[in-house]
């Protein structure tokens, strides 16, 4: 039985999330207060510093930035960096990540990889703090659950259990889950100060919905695409564009509608998937909503028949 449940549920994560987080290393460390290293450290993958207790400052190329405990600090690959211990010890968790791809991948959703891509991206229309520094510092809310998985982690790593592997990936993918959160929500805390920067991502989503509105994409799925929650992207969505995503979505749609509804040799029972509705009956019940009549009823008022 466990010899086809355990593949079985290492397949179901590496579709689910698309790309698979990868822990490379992962250790614990006392470090004691000394002068910087003289040598700027560069990797190729990223690196995940917790610190537990004392205090530490990371020293960048050209910026630094001092560290509290419980503060979780995210380092971009090939960014040189190297550590000072301000305090006389400092308690300390590395973690080294990546991503591999799999074969098949199935609808990735939102992840901390993705997350990273786009906030660093130029092409966005983004001018993101993430984007614009190689770190990112996160020490809110989410702090003691990160430092919890990482102790799990570091704990599996070094114990010899039986299916460890297996282990350590569950709570790898745990882990970037947890970030992805957490930086889901210091992203729109900084939005809420800064509303040029909210503006710009309801008009990349509300882009992205005009772009895909055909193949039955939701409202949820437009706020994850600028990594905000549902509930703050139609506020905001609101605020810049005068309607709900929603509503704004469903006339996309009836727009589509209506104009496939003016060739006659287009079946009406065909128009509800090309216009994005999951079904005639769905498509029915929104056209009626907001032309008030039926989508047959407003065929034959616009070709002249009936």
């Amino acid at each position: 039985m466990f010899d086809k449940l355990l593949p079985a549920l290492e397949e179901s994560m590496k579709n689910d999330s698309g790309s698979m987080p990868v822990v490379f290393e992962g250790l614990e460390q006392i470090r004691e207060k000394k002068e910087a290293d003289s040598q700027m450290s560069v990797h190729s993958f990223h690196e995940l510093f917790y610190l537990r207790s004392g205090r530490v400052e990371f020293i960048f190329e050209n910026t630094s930035r001092v560290l509290e405990p419980n503060t979780t600090l995210i380092i971009k690959p090939f960014t040189a960096h190297k550590i000072r211990v301000i305090s006389k010890t400092a308690d300390t968790i590395g973690l080294y990540f990546g991503f591999s791809k799999p074969n098949n991948p199935g609808t990735a959703q939102p992840s901390l990889e993705s997350f990273l891509e786009f906030a660093g991206s130029e092409g966005n229309g983004v001018q993101s703090d993430y984007g614009n520094q190689s770190f990112i510092v996160l020490s809110g809310s989410y702090k003691k659950s990160i430092g919890s998985l990482l102790d799990r982690i570091v704990d599996e790593k070094t114990d010899n259990e039986y299916n460890k592997e297996l282990m350590m990936e569950v709570l790898t993918v745990e882990l970037m889950l947890t970030l992805s959160r957490a930086l889901k929500k210091e992203w729109e805390d900084s939005l809420r100060v800064r509303n040029g920067k909210a503006r710009e991502l309801v008009l990349i989503a509300r882009d992205y919905i005009d772009e895909n509105y055909e193949r039955g994409i939701t409202v949820a799925e437009a706020a994850s695409y600028v990594f905000l929650s549902q509930g703050y992207f139609t506020r905001a969505f609101r605020d810049e564009i005068g309607v709900s995503p929603m509503t704004y979505l469903m006339k996309k749609r009836i727009d589509k509608a209506c104009e496939l509804l003016c060739n006659d040799e287009i079946k009406v029972s065909g128009i509800a998937s090309q216009a994005g509705f999951s079904s005639p009956q769905r498509f029915n019940v929104a056209f009626k909503k907001l032309m008030g009549m039926t989508p047959l009823d407003y065929r034959k008022s616009r070709i002249g028949r009936g």
